[in-house]
Order: C-alpha cells, then sequence, then structure tokens
C-alpha cells in the first residue's frame, strides 16, 4: 500500500487520542487547548470531540515560522 493509499483510507474524523498523534501533542495539552480557546477547530458527535484532518492541517499550518522572533499575523 503507498502513502498515497493509506491517506485515501484514513478516516476524516479524528478522536481527541489520534489528533494530538497527528499534530504531536499529547490528548491532555490538546484538551487543554480546546478548554482555553488555543487549539484547532473541532466539533461534537453527541459527547465525543472530534477533529477534521483538514482543520489539524489549517491550524498547524495558520502557525508556521520562519524564525523564531516571528510573531502571530
Amino acid at each position: 500500500m503507498s502513502l498515497n493509499d493509506a491517506e485515501h483510507h484514513a478516516p476524516r474524523y479524528l478522536s481527541t487520542k489520534q489528533a494530538a498523534r497527528y499534530v504531536g501533542l499529547s490528548p491532555c495539552t490538546l484538551n487543554r487547548m480546546r478548554v482555553t480557546g488555543e487549539g484547532p477547530r473541532y466539533a461534537k458527535a453527541g459527547r465525543r470531540v472530534v477533529y477534521d484532518r483538514a482543520d489539524l492541517d489549517a491550524w498547524i499550518n495558520a502557525r508556521k515560522r520562519s524564525f523564531t522572533g516571528e510573531t502571530e499575523a
């Protein structure tokens, strides 16, 4: 299976644990960021919190910097 095949079959919505792994954070950090409004967009599915991969990618892309002194736009 190629990487493109794996991406094609990957679920669009991720649990908090899966999303945290996807962006390189701990689930606890992602939960805290959700509560404070610092984290990526999410949706509620009943009691479950789910993250759309596209929203995770957009959140990461919005935080790209060229150098350490650069501030958020």
